[in-house]
């Protein structure tokens, strides 16, 4: 074998699984058919639940000063999202270049090998690894890992080489989006309704806006927009002309919205847009790409040092395929809102009553920011399971921690909240897969799920597979994630 797993992207889906898989301490090499980033940014931003990811692995203080907001929208509808339950908030004002150069120096410095100008021509798998041919400066060679995963965009070469089923509606409407400098634009970042369409703006900073553009009617294209193109369309629809503005990028893209049938072919996996695409609506493709790197690096790993448990890798695809699902059906909907002409417009007054509701404004906003998801782990009924842990506070005799700081190894965490005995004998069978911590919770709520908790289970992934009392037994649980006890 060249590598344990070859990882096909460099985009912050790829760079995030490299970095899963390097913290698992698996050898990982990342093909990118770009010889340098484009520097272009389609996502602005992290959604609570990827806020909570990044958290969760230290990540942050890299990015410095984050700006958050609790103001959100559904289809260019306001919806308040401060009353989510997170210490996070939506962050605005990261370009995508920005979390790829990030995720780049974090995987690099874990020791995963990136090769740019590598283009993947095919790919060839058999009951015991991956062949893959690469296209590559210096000439074609041969590449062969145990697990290849196509990070590679909603284009995906692996996708097409690899066979998988690509099913789902075609692209009707199209959208044109630039960056532009040296013009004053005005904002209107939810989007600004008129007769012929929809025009959208944001200041993204140092005098740089962001603006999309949708004219009714406009054909879907086979080729990205070029900025005259946008220019012209932004003029009729504003009547403003910006056509001598530095355009700093320009392209388009429509509301095709498509899922792979299955996340797993064999050896071979996919992950972001190479497994969904759907009208951009929130900056959620990305975030829920990276989502999808962190289920999926923890079980990789352990299938690679040999000691996972049957069919968890399989269940990357059953607990990661729902959420795919729900992403097209919820960006479906919004941009049967957001692009739609006049006859939608009773449609939206009618949702704008139904967000005024506090119930449904906490449902959509847990929907378009990730903190609905939860999987199926087994018998038990604490609030926990399936979720992901919520920050807390903890004291243990070292001194204070917290939920998140202890996942930021990319191990799975025993809470021992009791100082039981019991539970970290039973836990000692699992060294150097699961941790144990022992300490007591910083003063909860009555209302906190922690509240009358004496242990948890959580996984690499931040998700809780086993809680103390009411869910079963310890053994069962950390040997149907963790496998059979050394």
């Amino acid at each position: 074998m060249d590598s344990a797993v070859i990882v096909v992207g460099a985009g912050p889906v790829g760079l995030m699984l490299a970095a899963e898989l390097r913290l698992a301490d698996v050898p990982v090499v990342v093909l990118e058919q770009l010889e340098r980033p484009t520097g272009q940014s389609r996502a602005l931003g992290f959604t609570v639940r990827t806020m909570e990811i990044l958290d969760q692995r230290g990540l942050l203080p890299r990015f410095g000063e984050i700006s958050t907001s609790s103001m959100g929208h559904f289809g260019g509808l306001l919806v308040d999202f401060g009353m989510l339950d997170s210490v996070h908030g939506t962050s605005h004002g990261i370009p995508q270049a920005r979390t790829e150069e990030i995720l780049g120096a974090w995987a690099a410095e874990l020791g995963a090998d990136i090769r740019r100008g590598h283009e993947v021509v095919s790919v060839t798998s058999d009951a015991y690894g991956v062949d893959v041919e690469v296209r590559t400066p210096a000439g074609t060679e041969r590449l062969r890992a145990s697990y290849l995963v196509g990070c590679d965009g909603g284009r995906s070469t692996v996708r097409k080489l690899a066979g998988f089923s690509f099913p789902g509606t075609p692209g009707t409407m199209e959208m044109m989006l630039a960056d532009v400098k040296g013009c004053d634009i005005p904002a209107h970042p939810f989007g600004h309704h008129v007769p012929g369409g929809v025009a959208m703006s944001a200041p993204l900073g140092d005098g740089t806006h962001r603006i999309i553009v949708r004219e009714h009617g406009a054909p879907v294209r086979s080729q990205p927009a070029e900025f005259p193109e946008v220019a012209a369309a932004w003029q009729r629809l504003t009547g403003q002309d910006i056509s001598d503005a530095e355009a700093l990028w320009a392209s388009s893209f429509s509301d095709a919205s498509r899922q792979v049938t299955a996340y797993r072919r064999g050896r071979v996996l996919l992950a972001g847009d190479a497994a969904h695409i759907h009208l951009p609506a929130g900056g959620q493709g990305m975030n829920v790409g990276i989502q999808d790197a962190v289920n999926l690096g923890w079980k990789l790993a352990a299938q690679i040092h040999g000691w996972a448990p049957p069919a968890l890798l399989d269940t990357y695809h059953r607990e990661r395929h729902p959420v795919g699902e729900r992403l097209l059906m919820n960006t479906r909907a919004q941009g049967l809102l957001f692009l739609g002409d006049e006859s939608v417009q009773p449609l939206r007054d009618v949702l704008n009553e139904l967000i005024a509701l506090p119930s449904a404004a906490l449902h959509l906003a847990r929907m378009v920011t990730g903190l609905e998801n939860h999987y199926e782990t087994g018998p038990g009924e604490h609030p926990l399971l399936g979720r992901r842990v919520p920050h807390q506070e903890l004291v243990a005799e070292s001194g204070k921690t917290s939920t998140t700081e202890l996942l930021h190894t990319g191990r799975a965490v025993l809470l021992d909240l009791a100082d039981d005995p019991a539970v970290r004998t039973i836990a000692s069978a699992w060294h150097g897969r699961v941790d144990v911590f022992t300490g007591h919770t910083h003063a909860p709520a009555d209302d906190s799920p922690f509240h009358d908790t004496t242990a948890l289970l959580v996984r690499p992934d931040g998700h809780v597979v086993w809680a103390a009392p009411g869910a079963g037994e310890l053994p069962a649980a950390l040997y149907r994630w963790f496998g059979a006890p050394r």
